[in-house]
Formats: structure tokens, sequence, C-alpha cells
């Protein structure tokens, strides 16, 4: 019997499958996943037995294979290959390595994984030594957007759509999944990041472009959060499509950033902001320089040779484990605006940077960018201004809200439609007009509609909309209706 449709579910957990049968958790998932069955509760001891005994085989066939090759490589000079050559010289290595357990297995009266378990726990193994560990399948599927994993068993994740699943064990151990985030980490950036009692915390970024952050010791068990972006190379056009955006708003945000306007992108977690960023900084000339600036590499502006063939990407350093070395957000926009910049580009701002980053584009570094968390477009001004006061140069609100309003022209903000939890959409866009004592003054020329979309507001400042116009934007494209 089929269970009726809930059309509320979108959003929820999903604990059993929809025919309602109870299974093992994950088991529901292996097919998709692709994980292996020894790492998944079978109800088949046999199987799960099998499958294990073939993977420790596996493992330590592929690592006398690998000590061979490196020590043979070293003595005739070779350099070594890439991890995806690697891969592929290995595995019929262990094709062989599987077919040689089924033989002795089978001459000694035991079970043996079918072939398609076979094919999942070579795969696995693979992954274990050249990928991502039990996280490559899930990075494989391009519909997820959001993994959390709050331990190695206890793994979520969050689809383009909105639906959410409990899914497969990413590892056999938590002791595994810390090894597996230390591995990753390391291979991560330009330097080590470590991940220790003595550094419970590490944040990264994978090598597909994924943001992760980690934590042990603060827990009972150790977590892992990444975030994906679908689109590495978004534009407004493709924004469009989605809905992010209308006609008129890519018209405006595409004047925005050519008439080099100082931008500010807000909304909450996970809703957008960098993905609109790079849109908007597709907009930008390729003959221009930029700066990005970022706690963990993510914008990947410097990816794409034609479209932004100038970039620089700096990322701040954590201190090492005498507590020296730190290099802090707020100290790399100084950095940058030694070295050239036409536009300065801050992945996001959280913290005593904003007062830096304030002189950066006051200075005239206009057409800069950067993103903030923040639950509404007016509220951007406060948390502005509470990050300033965190900062060294001490000054006062009304100081700091004069150099806010003298930097950043445009706050854009991101929120969801609603009752569509999915959709991420451009809810506010406000223009900065001024400052007066306590309070920066802005207008909101596009504002909600009643479903959460942005819709013309209140009219642009005169010398603005004629700076716009001269950026290729038709001022008619702001009248209601």
């Amino acid at each position: 019997m089929t269970a009726p449709h809930d059309p509320h579910a979108a959003g929820r957990w999903r604990a059993q499958p929809a025919d309602g049968h109870p299974r093992p958790p994950g088991a529901a998932q292996a097919a998709r996943s692709g994980l292996s069955a020894a790492s998944l509760p079978f109800t088949d001891p046999p199987a799960a037995e099998a499958a294990d005994e073939l993977r420790a085989a596996l493992r330590q066939r592929l690592s006398n294979w690998l000590a061979q090759q490196v020590r043979a490589e070293e003595d005739a000079g070779i350099p070594a290959p890439d991890r995806k050559e690697r891969r592929i010289f290995a595995q019929p290595v262990l094709a062989d390595a599987a077919e040689e357990y089924a033989a002795t297995a089978l001459s000694q009266g035991r079970a043996i994984p079918g072939q398609d378990l076979e094919h999942q726990v070579i795969e696995k193994v693979l992954d274990e030594f050249f990928g991502m560990g039990g996280l490559e399948p899930l990075l494989r599927n391009p519909e997820i957007e959001n993994i959390n994993i709050n331990a190695c068993d206890q793994v979520f994740v969050r689809y383009a759509d909105g639906r959410r699943e409990q899914v497969a064990p990413v590892a056999h151990t938590d002791a595994d999944l810390v090894d597996l985030i230390r591995e990753l980490a390391a291979r991560s950036g330009v330097e080590e990041r470590h991940f220790d009692r003595g550094s419970p915390g590490v944040s990264f970024q994978l090598p597909g472009g994924e943001r992760a952050f980690a934590v042990m010791a603060v827990t009972s068990r150790p977590a892992l959060a990444i975030r994906r972006h679908r689109f590495q190379q978004a534009t407004l056009a493709q924004l469009r499509q989605l809905g992010t955006v209308d006609h008129r708003l890519q018209a405006l945000l595409a004047a925005i950033a050519r008439a080099r306007k100082n931008v500010l992108i807000t909304g909450g977690t996970a809703i957008g902001k960098t993905t609109l960023l790079r849109a908007m900084a597709a907009e930008v000339p390729p003959s221009e320089r930029l700066i990005t600036i970022e706690d963990t590499f993510e914008l990947g502006l410097d990816a794409d040779p034609v479209a932004h063939p100038d970039v620089l990407a700096l990322q701040s350093r954590e201190a090492n484990i005498e507590g020296e070395g730190a290099v802090e957000l707020a100290e790399l926009v100084r950095w940058a605006l030694r070295m050239s910049p036409d536009r300065v580009i801050v992945g996001e701002v959280r913290g005593p940077e904003v007062i830096p980053m304030c002189n950066a584009m006051s200075q005239g570094n206009d057409g800069s960018m950067g993103t903030l968390h923040a639950s509404t477009s007016a509220g951007a001004f406060t948390k502005l201004a509470a990050y300033a006061a965190q900062g060294p140069e001490r000054l006062t609100v009304e100081a700091t809200n004069l150099l806010i309003a003298s930097a950043i022209h445009f706050v854009v903000h991101l929120d969801r439609p609603r009752g569509e939890e999915h959709q991420r959409v451009v809810r506010s866009i406000r223009e900065v007009v001024g400052a007066d004592g306590p309070q920066v003054i802005s207008n909101e020329i596009f504002r909600p509609d009643t479903t959460g979309r942005a819709q013309p507001g209140v009219p642009l400042r005169t010398e603005t909309l004629n700076e716009l116009r001269a950026a290729g934007f038709t001022p008619g494209l702001l009248e209601a209706g």
C-alpha cells in the first residue's frame, strides 16, 4: 500500500522509505550513495563479513603495491603521478586481488561478496586511498548541496530541491572520520591546517571547491559540515533561469557591477550569497585586477583565466602550535591595498575587517564587493557597526556610520520566498544615501511583495540613475508592474 502524499514533507528528515517497511539505517540509501555493504549494518552477516574481509585484503594489497611503486619511482628518478593517475593504475591491482580472494575463499568453503558488492568494495578502497573516502559518493551527486556529519554513522544530506535524508555512514569509526578530516585538511590550501584536541576546529576547502568545517573534543563525537556550490562559475543569466532574479534585477545588478558601485550581499546561511557575488563579478571586465580575501578559499574567481585573468586570491592563516604566525582577514585587506587592486572582494565579512574593508571601498577601489550574514537588508548596517566595534580603531558609532555610508553604495538581500524552502530569491535592495548620527540612511529601491520577491520601491537618486544608465541600464525597468 502506498503511503499518502504529504505536501509538507519536502523539508523533513526521511526516517523510513516511502513503502513504510523498516530497514537498517543507511541501507535504503546504499545503492544511491555507492558505499560498500561493509560499512552498513546488513541483516546478512555472511555478506557483511565477506565484504569486510575483502576490504581488509584489498587495503593490504594496495598498501604494499603503493610502497613498491614509490620505491621504484625514487630509484629510477621518475616523477610521482598524481592521485588520479595512481587510481587508474591501482584499479587492475585491486581487480586481481579480488579474484585471488574469491578463489581462496571458495576453496575454503567461505562466503564471497557478489559481483556488485565486490565492485562497491573496490571503489570504496580506491576512494579511501585516492579520493574523499566515504564522502566520495556524496560529493559525486550533483543534487546534494549540504552534507552534515554528526559522527561517522550519523550522516545527513540536503538536496537542491529541499529534501533532507539520512544516508549511509562515511567511515567505519569516529577515529577513521578524524583521520579522513586531517588528511583532507592537510591537502587543502597553501598550508596544513591542524585538527586535534589543541586545535579542535578546522576550516578548509575540498578539491572540488566545497567549504568544510570540522570540530572535535568540544563535541561528544567528531563532526563535519560541508557546503557546496552548484554553480562555481555563475552568471546573472543563470540566476534568472533559476528564479533568483527577474529580468529587472538582472539588468540592475549587472549595471551596478559595471558602474563600479560597492555592493554588500546579505542573507542567512546557505542562501546563495557567494553564488550571487560570483554572478555579479562575472560582469567585471577581464582587464581589471581583482584581489579576493577569504577565511577559506571558496570564491574561485581565479579558476577562470578567461573571465578573470588577473586575480590574486588571499586566504587568512591560523596560528601555529606555538600560537604565532596568524594572519587575520583585517590584515589581508590592508595588504591588498598595497597590491594595486582595481577591486577588493571580501568573501565574508564577520569581524573587525569591516573598517579596513570600508577604507578600501572609499579610497578609490570602487566596485568592491563582500558578503555578510544578516536577517534583513536594513539590519546589515547594525551588524557592520557591531563588527566595527571589535576592531582596534575603536571608532564611535557616528564615525563608523559615516565610514559605512561613504563606502557602501548598495545592499542586496537574499531570502527564501514564503512556502518555497528550496528557492532563493533577491528580497530587497537598498541604496545607501548617507548617515545621520547613530544610523545609516538608505532607500529601499526594491522591496518584498507578498511572496517575498523584490519589486520596485523607492526611486533611485537621479545621480545614481544617470551613472547606471551610462553602464547600460534602462531606467524604465524600475517602473512598477
